[in-house]
């Protein structure tokens, strides 16, 4: 059966590499992955109810993803059908891509900080489709975009959901955290963004069709009420969460419901056809359902392999044939470009406790630095490049060709950065 069931997820895994080879849509290809790893688990299994009570959860865990996803994409479709992103771009004036490539990296390094990588991703995606005409110029900012969410996730509690993990199981403390993988994380970041700069030539063209497009412009604090609510719902979630203790999705459907509400009262003595454009109803059909089922897929797949224990078997493996602490870190790290990172990071956390290795050790946060910059080395490794590639219809090989060197260097300068503070200074 484990051999059966790696089988199936490396076929599928090479058929959404070469999507648009074989003319087949990966989500479709995700989807038959992961309901064909779950029934051949099943099939193979003498307790048919504890696989179903297996499924169960890691649905649970998966429609929570997909909800927060599905809230978070909404939000954003209707700021950007209000032009409430115009208050960011109207203050980004470089055309230069050397200049504005740094200046969307670090605002998304930093707000990925304080949002999460996946939210981040699909906000900065929407504001390239604003500031980038060229198809081409604007996928390679979206692959700069998904290695400056994941560096800037992985410094904070909340920016990255393995980070998140690791500070809930209390194998990080928030304070320990931001202080030693920011410089780690900030070397993610401008390695690559140091490179381009040497390689970008020219200019880009902004992307002003896209307001003139509307019917009717609305009033400026329209447009500015809009994106400061639809923004702060977003921000509002890791509060929300760490408040009220339930999971992230309910707070990023609760910023949608006060955005919906807002957005009602607002059109409210408009005529009908004028005010369809502007509600979440609207906004929902715009949402990329694909891209939400090629997210579902993906995970299936994945928690067939966590819950029939092969990415433990992997993990285990790995220890036994390694040995090194950091060398199994660094592995995970750029084995989390291939399987997703949570999945990993939770066979580890089950494999050493808290009296291994406990709070606050060099274990813990060099995973947690590992785990959450690794995944961009490829477009499918993080959740956020997930989001991208499904939102920019971006390529597995033209990413892994224009992209993943520069993530390989940015990790490998981030792995660099944090084992010589961790020598050096005793960090």
């Amino acid at each position: 059966m484990i051999e059966l069931l790696s089988l199936v997820f490396v076929v599928g895994y090479a058929a959404i590499a070469f999507e648009h080879n074989i003319k087949l849509n990966k989500a479709a290809t995700a989807l038959l992955t992961g309901i064909i790893c779950w029934t051949l688990y099943i099939s193979f299994a003498t307790d048919k109810e504890l696989i179903n009570e297996q499924l169960a959860e890691h649905l649970s865990s998966i429609s929570g993803i997909l909800f927060f996803l599905m809230g978070a994409m909404t939000i954003v479709e209707l700021v950007d059908a209000h032009d409430g992103f115009v208050v960011i771009t109207d203050k980004i004036s470089q055309t230069k891509k050397t200049s504005l490539i740094w200046v969307v990296g670090f605002i998304t390094f930093f707000l990925s900080a304080v949002l999460d990588n996946l939210t981040t991703t699909i906000v900065m995606i929407s504001l390239l489709r604003k500031l980038i005409k060229n198809d081409q110029d604007r996928l390679f900012f979206a692959g700069i975009v998904i290695i400056a969410a994941n560096a800037g996730g992985a410094w904070t509690p909340i920016g990255d959901v393995t980070t998140t993990m690791l500070w809930i199981g209390n194998q990080i403390s928030t304070g320990a955290i931001i202080t030693k993988l920011f410089l780690p994380s900030i070397a993610c970041l401008l390695v690559p963004l140091l490179f381009l700069s040497f390689r970008l030539k020219g200019n880009v063209e902004r992307n002003d069709t896209l307001s003139e497009n509307k019917k009717q412009h609305l009033p400026r604090k329209h447009q500015n009420l809009v994106f400061f609510v639809g923004i702060g719902a977003l921000v509002f979630t890791p509060v929300f969460k760490t408040i009220t203790h339930l999971p992230p999705y309910m707070g990023m459907l609760l910023g949608l419901a006060v955005l919906w509400v807002v957005t009602e009262f607002m059109h409210a003595s408009k005529e009908e056809e004028v005010k369809h454009s502007y509600t979440v109803i609207s906004a929902l059909k715009r949402v990329d359902i694909p891209s939400i089922l090629f997210f579902m897929g993906i995970l299936l797949a994945i928690a067939a392999l966590e819950a029939s224990g092969i990415l433990v078997m992997l993990a285990e493996s790995m220890t036994k044939a390694i040995g090194n602490e950091s060398i199994i870190v660094v592995t995970i790290g750029l084995l989390s470009s291939i399987v997703d990172n949570v999945p990993l990071v939770a066979a580890t956390q089950g494999m050493y406790d808290l009296t291994v290795y406990p709070q606050d050790h060099f274990f813990w946060e060099f995973l947690a630095y590992c785990a959450g910059t690794g995944g961009s080395i490829l477009i499918i490794g993080s959740a956020a490049g997930v989001a991208a590639m499904g939102m920019e219809k971006i390529n597995f090989f033209w990413y892994m060709k224009k992209i993943s060197l520069l993530a390989l260097l940015g990790y490998f300068a981030g792995v660099a950065v944090y084992l010589l503070q961790h020598w050096l200074l005793g960090l």
